[in-house]
């Protein structure tokens, strides 16, 4: 107990796993740490309540910086006796002035993201697919079909596939098929929940992960996959903002109205 320690409160979308993975590439964590979940609780809070749990025994209000984005997440830079937490905060950063105990308290944001059924499979499998929206608890505030120009199609696929001309073309090529159906979902922790429940974008890989996943129901090939899904909140943004510029149907949303969507 002579030896003393520092407690950082650290901020970040998924901060629980992206600390612990960052934790265990450190050499000299390595080795004292491993893949032991004891072991990580000696240094970090593994989940949300543990957060607000240890929250309350470090920090009062007034040790919190307000009125700036903070990183969400508690560690501290001995290995030897050291308590730090972190928290899952949602798809976003709050910008404005509020009580990071009562962010605690109030758990995920109710956030919206994009949903693209690609050409082919909305037409077959629409009111499947909308069962399974409402049982997941998301919302359709926004919904429009459209059939997608090279440009916009462009943008939709990640900087891996415009390394490859073959792979961009036949995305690019599949996806200005035909018509393409858009939704503007909203739940809380939309986005990395949608994206949980697509699985990866090639649909054998999807498979083997677990059949239920939706690409592995509805993909055919890496190409004919079936969906895309905005892959941060960002995007989804940058997505709504492109494919619904007269609004949406949603609820009053302070995160939305923050990025004037």
């Amino acid at each position: 107990m002579s030896n003393p320690v520092l407690v950082c409160a650290l901020r970040r979308i998924n901060a629980i796993k992206v600390l612990a993975d960052a934790l265990e590439r450190l050499p000299p964590c390595r080795e004292k740490l491993g893949k032991s979940n004891c072991a990580l609780q000696r240094v970090m809070a593994l989940t949300p309540e543990m957060t607000f749990r240890q929250a309350v025994l470090f920090f009062t209000e007034k040790d919190f910086v307000a009125g700036k984005p903070c990183f969400c997440c508690l560690t501290c830079i001995s290995l030897t006796k050291c308590i730090c937490f972190s928290y899952l905060v949602g798809e976003t950063w709050r910008c404005h002035v509020e009580s990071l105990f009562t962010y605690l308290q109030t758990g995920a944001q109710v956030l919206c993201t994009v949903l693209l059924i690609k050409p082919g499979a909305w037409t077959r499998s629409l009111a499947r697919i909308l069962r399974k929206l409402d049982l997941e608890k998301f919302s359709v505030v926004g919904m429009k079909h459209t059939n997608l120009e090279r440009g916009i199609a462009l943008g939709l696929l990640s900087s891996e596939m415009m390394q490859n001309p073959a792979v961009l073309e036949a995305h690019c090529t599949y996806l200005t098929s035909g018509s393409a159906l858009v939704l503007c979902l909203q739940r809380s922790n939309a986005v990395k929940k949608l994206l949980d429940l697509l699985g990866p974008e090639d649909p054998k890989l999807a498979q083997a992960l677990d059949p239920f996943l939706w690409r592995a129901q509805y993909g055919i090939n890496a190409v004919q996959n079936g969906f895309y899904g905005s892959k941060s909140y960002q995007i989804a943004v940058r997505d709504m903002k492109l494919f619904f510029p007269e609004g949406l149907c949603c609820a009053d949303c302070q995160t939305l109205e923050e990025e004037e969507v």
